[in-house]
């Protein structure tokens, strides 16, 4: 593990995210929005906003998955972060996230895309953060299934089975 990788984890009290990586909360608003105050893609009430660190290191990445909340990214530190997406409609992007020239500093991932990251080619690690509106919730994450997505998309089955776990 590079030595900054390993200072950030400890320095942040980083553990490992079910997509890859590592992440840590935060912030969690203290308020929530009522079940009935939100669309119907919720089942329950959600906190306001949630944040989170995110770290990638090398030979990692973050597996094609979905939430029903928008995600806005940050850059924070290190090499620039591929975050690669496929809408509803089947249309791939992919952003770079990063300080470099051509990539952005912050991108939002809209509610109910897949999407997946990972260190754009030379990079050693990226360190990152997500604030998710309403709130982050496990009940609303889904992990992608390598089979089942491609046979969805079948024109991003080489992107979809390379980040998915």
């Amino acid at each position: 593990m590079h030595t900054i990788v390993a200072q950030l984890i400890q320095q942040f009290d980083l553990l490992p995210h079910p997509e890859g990586g590592y992440y840590k909360e935060t912030y969690r608003s203290s308020e929530h929005i009522s079940r009935e105050s939100l669309p119907r893609r919720f089942k329950d009430a959600r906190y306001y906003s949630s944040a989170i660190y995110f770290l990638l290191e090398l030979g990692n990445f973050s597996a094609f998955h979905r939430i029903q909340s928008d995600e806005c990214w940050h850059f924070y530190a290190g090499d620039t972060l591929l975050v690669h997406m496929i809408s509803p409609e089947g249309i791939a992007t992919t952003i770079q996230l990063g300080n470099k020239p051509n990539t952005v500093y912050q991108y939002v991932v809209p509610a109910g895309y897949w999407f997946a990251s990972e260190l754009a080619p030379g990079g050693s690690f990226s360190f990152v953060g997500c604030t998710v509106a309403p709130a982050f919730d496990f009940a609303d994450f889904e992990l992608a299934e390598a089979e089942l997505l491609s046979g969805e998309y079948p024109q991003h089955a080489t992107l979809i089975r390379r980040l998915c776990r």
